[in-house]
């Protein structure tokens, strides 16, 4: 159901609080063709009724020619600021970034990011956005994962279904998504809720099943029979199944690069307003799946780049695939039991 532009309003400058914005303040909001109007709207009455000095900058959409799906996530290649140094310019001048475009993965926000400048990306339906605004609770608890992350050497992955992953970790340090930007040269994004890491690179091995109701993202579909992956070196070397595996090998392919089967991110959900079943009430096209990615106790994990944890691997091809009902271990302790967060 459509929520009013004063609730939306009003969520956007609870976020906003969160994220520290004060009266002088620059933001600028990046847009695009595919931007919701009424994210946008509400968006720019927030911040001007905060005292922000408010620009909004409007770019051009690329990669439609190449990307075999409209989702934003889907297609990771050049961005609508490459080679663009006078857009750039304008955003690390910006004390805040809302980023209704997707900017995810490239180096452009990392440069920008570096100058100080804080990115809060926010591109679900305006309904999804007030659902899931984000609390200070929210944010205690992703850290507190964090924390546990950072300590650990390796993370451990089982479930009923015959999944058994080892990923070592320390090479790369863990990530926190809370759903808003408190600190400067800080990213996130409204909404989510979950604690993830990256394993040492080439090295993670096993086995992961993703099984019956699992979801695969971009797709945006719940799996109807097993897909199994075999893990070696780091990389999924077997894609194994019926049909839903030979859509997912067919996809894959597309992207013509060994690295986009490389294991990426890894984590875990933290987020109990979001849920499983969510995905399945919406058009393919009108969601980019955050609840699937947040759900509380899913073992998420993606396949493709670790740029943004910090590495140098970087692909086009990025595919993000929350599993339920698995255990996960961080070392000797156990973080996840059987789908749900141990306290």
């Amino acid at each position: 159901m459509p929520i009013s532009d004063h609730q939306l309003i009003e969520a956007w400058k609870e976020v906003l609080t969160l994220s520290r914005l004060e009266a002088g303040q620059t933001v600028t909001v990046l847009t695009s063709a595919a931007t919701h109007p009424q994210t946008l709207a509400c968006a720019l009455i927030a911040t001007q009724s905060m005292g922000a000095i408010v620009n909004r900058l409007d770019l051009p959409p690329v990669n439609g020619d190449k990307a075999f799906s409209r989702d934003s996530l889907a297609y990771l290649g050049t961005t609508p600021l490459t080679g663009n140094r006078a857009a750039i310019a304008a955003l690390k001048a910006s004390d805040l970034v809302l980023d209704l475009m997707t900017l995810l993965f490239s180096p452009e926000q990392h440069d920008i990011l570096k100058s100080g400048t804080k990115i809060l990306l926010a591109v679900e339906p305006p309904e999804v956005l007030a659902r899931l605004v984000p609390t200070l609770e929210d944010r205690t608890r992703v850290l507190a994962a964090t924390k546990k992350i950072g300590a650990a050497r390796e993370m451990r992955v089982s479930s009923p279904a015959g999944t058994a992953l080892v990923c070592p970790l320390g090479e790369f340090g863990p990530t926190a998504e809370y759903g808003f930007v408190d600190e400067p040269g800080r990213w996130d994004h409204w909404p989510s809720g979950f604690a993830l890491t990256f394993p040492d690179d080439r090295t993670a091995h096993g086995t992961i099943v993703i099984d019956r109701g699992d979801i695969l993202l971009p797709q945006k579909r719940y799996v109807n029979e097993p897909i199994v992956l075999t893990v070696e070196g780091g990389y999924a070397t077997k894609i194994e199944g019926g049909v839903d595996a030979a859509l997912l090998r067919d996809y894959m392919e597309t992207f013509r690069d060994p690295e986009g089967y490389a294991i990426s991110h890894i984590g875990w959900g933290l987020q109990p307003r979001a849920r499983w079943s969510t995905l399945g009430l919406y058009d393919r096209e009108a969601t980019i799946g955050m609840d699937a990615r947040a759900f509380e106790g899913n073992f998420l994990f993606s396949l493709g780049p670790n740029n943004e944890g910090g590495g140098s691997r970087t692909t086009t091809c990025h595919i993000d695939i929350p599993l339920r009902g698995c255990t996960v271990k961080l070392d000797d302790e156990t973080v996840v039991r059987d789908g749900r967060v141990v306290a």
